[in-house]
Formats: structure tokens, sequence, C-alpha cells
């Protein structure tokens, strides 16, 4: 199981290149269509995409594998909500891996007649769930340093005078202004502090809107989704390059 383990992670990278170069092509097809470019450029580019879709599907079939790997790994954190999350996040990464190997033997013959559409829409529902969760752990991850912080200012700082630490009631008061600009400074400050939490919430914030457009949830175009693969792509080859920017555990 380990060295399988091992052998499915040396693939991962490839597939993250080719993954990139797949919502680049996206992008670059909305694009084309925008500026008017011929109905046979347009072709080439699709196929081109189609082509590198099914590529990333032959390097994920041991997908399933990791990830379970991982959620037996997350199962003994002792956090309960990173426990919960990060659990559940890696079981649903595993069925989302199973229904696009399905796929991928739907489409190359190996299965007849296979319903495509609805194991496509069962496996970016298993994706959609999964990053929810993720988005959850991470803000999870962010209040917990943000609290941190708090605390930290707070036994720095003077005693208040008059104003109340909470939020101030009235909207329109200079105290609220005050507030927020404190509140903005705080995140900014934490964000900066913490690169990996950083990467991973606009990583998953990206990814996010592909499986709400696939399920016609919030439907977003091909332009749209096609930028916000190409970035959580770079993001995830950025984490990949460089291991201490990947948020752990």
């Amino acid at each position: 199981m380990d060295s399988w383990v091992r052998f499915n992670a040396q693939s991962q990278a490839k597939e993250r290149v080719i993954r990139a170069a797949q919502y680049a092509c996206t992008l670059l097809g909305y694009t084309l269509q925008r500026g008017g470019a011929t109905a046979e450029l347009h072709e080439t580019v699709s196929q081109l995409e189609a082509h590198m879709s099914m590529t990333r599907k032959l390097l994920r079939l041991g997908n399933s594998v990791e990830a379970l790997q991982a959620a037996k790994r997350a199962i003994h954190l002792s956090d309960s909500v990173l426990r919960l999350c990060l659990t559940i996040s890696h079981l649903n990464r595993a069925m989302y891996f199973v229904c696009d190997n399905v796929l991928w033997a739907g489409k190359t013959g190996l299965i007849s007649k296979l319903d495509q559409n609805k194991w496509s829409q069962r496996s970016f529902r298993y994706y959609l769930f999964a990053l929810i969760l993720n988005l959850t752990r991470d803000v999870y991850e962010l209040r917990l340093l943000l609290e941190c912080e708090e605390r930290y200012r707070a036994s720095k700082a003077p005693p208040p005078s008059t104003l109340s630490a909470d939020h101030p009631s009235d909207p329109s008061t200079p105290a609220t202004a005050a507030w927020l600009r404190t509140q903005l400074q705080l995140l900014v400050t934490v964000l900066y502090s913490n690169p990996p939490l950083l990467l991973d919430l606009a990583k998953n914030s990206c990814d996010i809107f592909i499986p709400l457009d696939r399920l016609g949830i919030y439907p977003t175009g091909r332009g749209f989704v096609g930028a916000c693969g190409l970035a959580s792509s770079v993001l995830s080859i950025l984490t990949m390059v460089h291991p201490w920017l990947k948020l752990k555990p």
C-alpha cells in the first residue's frame, strides 16, 4: 500500500501541470469564441482540452487509494473539528476519484452503455462536498489564528478607556469604521503570517466554482471556470514545488 502511494505521488505533479494546461485551454477557447475566431480553431482547442481531460483521468486512477490513506491518518487527529472535516473530505475525494475512474472506463469503451452524464454529475457532487469541507476547515483554522492574534494584541495594548472592544451597534459611527479597519488589519496580518493557509483558502475558493457551474447550482460560464481552474492549478503546483506552503495536517 505504501509503495503504491509513493508511486502515485510521482504522477500527481504531472496531473497538476496537465490540469493547468486543460483549464488554460478552457479559458483560451472562451476567449477565441468571444473574439470571433474560426470554428475550426475553436474545435481544435476543444479537442485538445478533451484529450488533456482524458489524460488527467488516467493519471488519477490510483488517487482513491491515496485519499483513503489520508482519511485513515485524519481520523486520529486530536482536534475534533479538523478530524471531522478532513476525514469526511478525504472520503468524498475517494468517491470522487472512483466516479472519475468509472467515467474514464466509459469514455475509453471498457464499460459500454455507461450513462456518462449521470456519473459526471455524481462525481462533481462528491467533489463539491469535499471542497465545502475543505473551506470549512480553512475558516476554522483562520478563526483560531484570529483569536490567538487578538489575545496577543490585547495583552500588549493598554486597557480601553471608553470604547468597547465589541462590535459597535451603530454602523454609521466613526467607531465602527475604526473597528472594521482593525479587523481588516488583523485578517491581513494573520493571512500574511500564514502563507499555507492563505494559499489553501485561495485554491479552494477558486476550485469551488467549478462543481457549482458543472452542477448548475451557480453557473458562471466557461471563461470564469477556466480562470478559476488555472489559478487553483498554479497554486497547487506552487505547493508541490515548495512543500512548506502546503497546509498541514
